[in-house]
């Protein structure tokens, strides 16, 4: 059955052509059976093979197929041809034109040559031994059939239409919805690309005063001129892969902002922001793990950022009973967060809606942060209710 549906819907003027040919015999078949002369069949034959025609050809011009088959409709009344098979094509040239998206005035016209038919066949061919009542019922009971097929091809045209209005409706949005996100994208490595500025401008600034001292105690003090090319050395090397980070990052240069930049946070103001985000009235329980250390700029920033973005979005989306726990794992090789809350169970749209400045785009900001670090990001929610933000971010990052 699948298989025929394929087959139809794929070769729609064959199967029409099919049909036609169907009704060409049935009306060679009516038309040995006319009682009278030669031209009575004569007028069958020519009128079932345009009628044939107009089946064949319904798809592909239906207006005209209409017109020539209210000619022939005519045709059979002048001519005296009583209603044979072959006349079933006038209700597949009405439904066809119904369900149509054509001009409106074919829809007009075959609903109201579909409604007549019945009453001009009944004048043209009356029933001579029935009643007035008879010829009444007679009557509206072989309009139903014209009426019917004009309403179910103007239903399924007006449906078809409404599920194409849907899919270019679903269109539109998948396209907005890509744009926004690449917007949001772009908005948020301008926004991280300003503020690693201050990181490798703090580093340049370090390895220039080094190299002055160097420069000025390299006769005198040759073991402080020493520590101090080494940390030259080591100042560098971070710069540089902030640097690296920063293009990797960058796709598209960014215009300045006027005003000052300001220093930004690192891991030690976690507690903090904490402590701010309690007094705000949310309960937080925080923890530090392992053995605190100094870590890149970029990766104390972007730590920094997470968690304010998780707590933010708890505060948002968790609920006035919700409750957050900060976790913060030093590892040999890196630093760990997991910043978990058991509110109402946010899902990722929710987080998506905004940042924690009210210009990011929840994870797309935080995937962002981590992806420039070179680390990994695991969002969700939580079992048994809440949300859980996981990230790993590495000392060295991944060449």
């Amino acid at each position: 059955m699948q298989r025929l549906y394929d087959f139809i819907r794929r070769h729609p003027t064959g199967v029409d052509s099919f049909w036609a040919v169907v009704l060409l015999g049935m009306t060679v078949a009516a038309a040995a059976g006319v009682p009278g002369d030669a031209g009575d069949r004569w007028g069958v034959v020519v009128i079932g093979a345009l009628l044939s025609v107009v089946v064949a050809l319904r798809r592909r011009m239906p207006e005209r197929m209409l017109l020539l088959t209210a000619v022939l409709g005519v045709a059979q009344l002048v001519a005296d041809v009583e209603v044979f098979p072959s006349d079933f094509a006038m209700l597949v040239i009405i439904y066809t034109v119904a369900a149509h998206d054509g001009p409106r005035w074919a829809s007009r016209f075959a609903l109201a040559g579909g409604a007549c038919a019945a009453t001009l066949a009944m004048v043209r061919w009356p029933l001579e031994e029935t009643g007035a009542g008879g010829k009444i019922f007679f009557t509206v009971v072989m309009t139903a059939p014209f009426v019917l097929a004009w309403v179910l091809g103007d239903s399924i045209r007006t449906r078809r239409a409404y599920f194409a209005q849907l899919e270019e409706r679903a269109t539109r949005l998948e396209k907005e919805r890509e744009a926004q996100a690449k917007v949001a994208v772009a908005a948020e490595r301008a926004r991280i690309a300003r503020e690693l500025h201050d990181v490798v401008a703090h580093n340049v600034s370090v390895m220039v005063v080094q190299a002055d001292g160097a420069a000025y105690v390299m006769d005198t003090a040759p073991d402080q001129a020493r520590q101090a090319l080494e940390t030259i050395s080591g100042t560098g090397r971070q710069a540089l892969a902030e640097m690296r980070r920063l293009l990797g990052v960058l796709r598209t240069s960014d215009a300045p902002e006027s005003g000052e930049y300001v220093p930004q946070p690192d891991v030690e103001q976690i507690e903090d922001l904490v402590e701010q985000v309690r007094r705000a009235g949310l309960t937080v329980d925080f923890k530090v793990e392992g053995t605190p250390r100094p870590l890149p700029s970029g990766v104390e920033l972007t730590a920094y950022r997470i968690v304010q973005e998780a707590l933010t979005n708890t505060r948002k989306h968790g609920g006035p009973e919700a409750g957050a726990s900060v976790r913060l794992v030093y590892f040999d090789d890196g630093l760990g967060l997991l910043v978990e809350d058991d509110g109402r169970g946010a899902s990722h749209e929710l987080y998506e809606d905004g940042g924690a400045d009210g210009r990011g785009h929840g994870l797309i900001g935080m995937r962002e942060r981590v992806g420039m670090v070179g680390g990994t990001l695991d969002a969700g929610p939580r079992p048994g209710g809440g949300f859980r933000i996981s990230a790993l971010l590495p000392l060295k990052p991944a060449h």
